[in-house]
């Protein structure tokens, strides 16, 4: 799989000890639904998705060639709770949770996602990492919170955000359910503003998920934070999207310690 295959976070204040990368669709055998939108073959990650699991397993080999160990795949649920990425097994995600930390080097946090927002943190320090998904569910339950909580107990010091692709304000279409949980969990004029109402229906509203993560991270102290505007589901030719597509893959958002 070539470099050019993989996205690399712009992360200014990244600590130089810590590693982080993305994938698309390209660089990997799935075909059909799965494939890198192009006709060729896709990088295709998630084994829970309908994909041919060989497939995938090549995939996650080609991955494996830029990672310094075995990504830590846990079980996603859209909750908020944290793992230590130490726990998880080789097999079939086992631990189920949507984020996960790491103080050890080698140790690589994974977050698979297809619409969902992925979230990379590290302390400044590079002694801490960690990753977390942040569905809408996950974001407005606290998830990117308890991650930062699990970072602080593990020894953080000040810590730094990367926000990877995910669905972007102009595709993002949701209803009031999902505009009334956000404002239960972050009352005010700033969360109202990430909704636009749709003219056409008053009940509907296109939601910016990077403007409610960044909000939700500032209330934890997190103003380092980068990233944030790329759009899963308006490119259909590097990223997956379950919005779009229905039956898709997934793509992952990785980090470690060096």
């Amino acid at each position: 799989m070539e470099r050019s295959a993989l996205v690399w976070p712009a992360w200014p204040d990244l600590p130089p000890s810590v590693g982080a990368l993305a994938t698309g669709r390209d660089g990997g055998v799935s075909q059909g639904p799965y494939d890198d939108g192009k006709g060729g073959g896709g990088l295709n990650l998630g084994m829970h998705c309908g994909d041919d699991p060989d497939a995938v397993r090549v995939n996650r080999e080609r991955l494996q060639a830029w990672l310094p160990g075995r990504p830590a795949w846990i079980a996603q649920v859209h909750g908020a709770a944290v793992v230590d990425a130490r726990s998880v097994g080789a097999e079939q995600p086992v631990c189920s949770g949507d984020a996960s930390i790491a103080t050890q080097a080698g140790l690589v946090c994974a977050i698979l996602t297809a619409d969902c927002l992925p979230v990379l943190f590290a302390d400044l320090d590079g002694k801490v990492v960690g990753a977390a998904h942040a569905g809408w569910r996950g974001l407005a339950g606290g998830v990117l919170g308890e991650t930062v909580r699990a970072m602080r107990a593990a020894g953080a010091g000040e810590i730094t955000a990367w926000m990877g692709p995910a669905i972007g304000p102009d595709a993002f279409e949701v209803g009031e359910d999902v505009r009334d949980a956000f404002l239960a969990a972050l009352p005010g004029e700033a969360t109202l503003a990430a909704f636009k109402p749709k003219f056409d229906q008053p009940v509907k509203f296109l939601a910016d998920i990077f403007t409610l993560a960044r909000l939700m991270l500032a209330r934890d102290g997190i103003t380092r934070v980068h990233g944030g505007g790329i759009c899963t589901a308006s490119s259909p030719q590097r990223f997956y999207s379950y919005r779009r597509d229905r039956v898709t893959g997934r793509q992952a958002s990785l980090i470690w310690i060096k």
